[in-house]
């Protein structure tokens, strides 16, 4: 049962240090000044570029700015909702022999991670995949749906105590939908992996069909793989057959306040000197008993498909949640931009499991039928070369 431990130990990793306690207003002006100072080395980089009159196709000039949701006008978040509706809308281009369930192309995003799952998490191109996938993603709400503005991003930190309540998922017509409705006496999710001790995540507040915002009426066709329950069980399957049913959601202000919280960002940031401990303490350290802040992110969203580790892009908010693991990794990066910029550790299976080469600048990524076409690692390590130029704003 490879895939089942695989989602056991994806969902219990953890950083080696306990949650960090979350110092809101301080955390969070550090995290604002960390992002600033990484975005003036990117601006230095590329200004630096243009003064020597080195050949650049990415310029200040040209640069796509990322910016938290909460940021956005209203209008803005419109147009991006709309077009993430609009995908949902279009024909898949995943063959149905393939994946019997993925109806639209939005679709073909979330079959590719079911399929890829194993070999991007815990390996060497777990950062730069999911930069690619998120990118891609972003493209083709542009070039197929006529968006003009940029990813979003959803900053954990700044709606820690409450992310229900903020502009994300308030489920106005400006956010990314609410809640799930309702649902009481929910057990904790339990999380197992050997012969560690289980690990409880609380219930969020609410563990049904989304009822509220652009997202109220969306269908869910992939899934389950491994999909955690309130009552101790897991849902099991391909994922790739054809399930229809709700967007469900179980947002969770105890997981979010406990492990994606401001102060965690900022100590994964400023206490890993190399990327090997970087995106270990990102994704979790296996058997520490805790989640860090990719599963804090993810495991506050809660509910289905975010709950399954394979399935959570069948959520629209999984590309905000990784819209800010690219930006924390950006920061991490322009902190250190000659050591860090090329700088990869791992191998190509989960946890070297099975054994696996070494993650190399010159392996290819290829996102199947969700598009983008190969390429290299070593183009994806820069968001201002290769096929990159953007990037972030605290505001």
């Amino acid at each position: 049962m490879r895939i089942q431990r695989l989602t056991c130990a994806l969902l219990i990793a953890t950083a080696v240090a306990a949650p960090a306690p979350d110092e809101t207003s301080d955390s969070l002006s550090e995290l604002e000044n960390l992002i600033d100072q990484a975005k003036s080395t990117q601006e230095e980089i590329l200004d630096d570029q243009t003064t020597t009159k080195r050949a650049q196709t990415c310029t200040l000039n040209n640069l796509t700015v990322r910016r938290p949701w909460g940021t956005l006008s209203k209008s803005e978040r419109k147009a991006y909702t709309d077009a993430v509706l609009c995908l949902q809308k279009l024909p898949a281009k995943t063959p149905a022999s393939v994946a019997p369930g993925a109806k639209s192309r939005y679709d073909d995003f979330v079959a590719t991670h079911i399929q890829q799952t194993p070999f991007i998490h815990y390996t060497g191109t777990f950062l730069a995949w999911h930069r690619w996938f998120t990118f891609t993603y972003e493209q083709a709400l542009k070039n197929e749906c006529g968006y003009k503005g940029a990813q979003p991003y959803w900053n954990w930190g700044l709606y820690a105590k409450d992310p229900a309540s903020s502009p994300i998922f308030d489920g106005s017509a400006y956010s990314m939908s609410g809640n799930g409705e309702f649902i009481p006496n929910k057990g904790p999710i339990v999380l197992t992996l050997g012969d560690f001790d289980p690990v409880y995540l609380p219930a969020g507040t609410g563990g049904g069909c989304v009822t509220s915002g652009p997202f109220k009426d969306m269908q869910v066709n992939l899934g389950p793989v491994s999909l955690p329950l309130n009552n101790g069980s897991v849902l099991t399957g391909t994922g790739l057959e054809y399930n229809p049913r709700c967007l469900k959601r179980d947002i969770s202000a105890k997981v979010n306040s406990a492990y994606a919280n401001a102060t965690s960002i900022v100590n994964l940031i400023l206490k890993n000197k190399n990327v090997n401990d970087f995106q270990m303490v990102m994704q979790g350290v296996p058997g520490s008993g805790s989640i860090g802040v990719h599963g804090g992110g993810h495991y506050t969203l809660g509910g289905d498909p975010a709950d399954d580790v394979f399935v959570s892009p069948g959520d629209p908010v999984f590309y905000l949640h990784h819209g800010m693991i690219d930006l924390v990794w950006w920061t991490w990066q322009n902190l250190d931009y000659k050591n860090r910029r090329d700088a990869i550790s791992g191998t190509g299976t989960f946890l070297n499991s099975p054994p696996s080469p070494d993650t190399t600048l010159d392996d290819v990524i290829d996102l199947g039928y969700a598009g983008g076409g190969p390429i290299t690692m070593r183009e994806l390590m820069s968001v201002h070369d290769g096929p990159f130029c953007y990037i972030y704003s605290p505001i």
